[in-house]
Parts: structure tokens; sequence; C-alpha cells
């Protein structure tokens, strides 16, 4: 999980607190998962999914509470993450992290996540999506 980032021009705070807590990481899970499910550049993402994103957006929803420093939720629930061993089963290659972080980037953008805020938390996701990745090239 993250420690402690420092705001551009501010004293050190979390991801969850600079984002704006709960309410905000839900509306980011629920903006990411809409633009997921219909923005044909997310395709090949989406497919990897069950039809039902229900689960999908409760389970990134938990997880990305505690993993921006808030409350932890996804392993109180279900343990320690392990997120590259629960991602193997999937063709991971470059084509779907960067789905996944469009689909990332954008939800910050729109729900109006601060600039400075979103370039460190996708830097950060993004250090987080390539190590997902289990294929050296493309993906599928």
């Amino acid at each position: 999980m993250l420690d402690k980032v420092g705001e551009p021009g501010s004293s050190k705070a979390t991801f969850y607190e600079l984002l704006g807590g709960v309410e905000k990481v839900r509306e980011l899970v629920e903006r990411f998962y809409d633009i997921m499910d219909t923005d044909p550049k997310a395709a090949g993402i989406r497919a990897m999914h069950a039809q039902d994103l229900t689960e999908a957006r409760e389970k990134l929803f938990m997880f990305l509470t505690g993993w921006t420093g808030g409350p932890q939720l996804y392993i109180e629930r279900y343990g320690h993450p392990f997120l590259r061993a629960r991602h193997l089963p999937f063709t991971i290659g470059e084509s779907e992290r960067d789905q996944w972080m469009y689909c990332m980037i954008r939800a910050m953008h729109d729900i109006g996540v601060e600039e400075p805020v979103m370039v460190q938390l996708g830097n950060a996701l993004w250090g987080v999506a390539d190590f997902m990745r289990n294929q050296a090239g493309e993906g599928k």
C-alpha cells in the first residue's frame, strides 16, 4: 500500500485524503468501470471481465480505498490482495495495461481530481498496472 505522499505545496497527506475520502474513491471506481464498459478503446480489458461488473466494482473500490491510505476494506474481507497472482489467469500485456490506465486517467479527469494529484496518483497506479503484465509484448 502507499505511504504518505507529499501534496504539492502542502504537508504530507495520503492519496485517500487528497482524493477526498470514501465518496470520491467510490465515484472514481464507478466512473472507471462506466468508461471501461462503454468506450471502444477499453474493449480488450472489458472482455476480460464478467458481463455484470458489480463484483469488480466493489473489489476495486475496497482495494483502492486501502491502497490509497484509507480503511483496509479489501484486506479485512479477502486478506492480502496478492495482485499479481490474482491477475495471472489473464493475458496482460502493454495494450491491456494501457487500456486500464486510459480508463483510470479519464475517470480521474472526469470526476475532477486536481491535476497535481492526478499526475502523482497516475504515476503510482502505472507502476502497479505495469507490474500486472505477464506478457512481454502487447498481450492479446
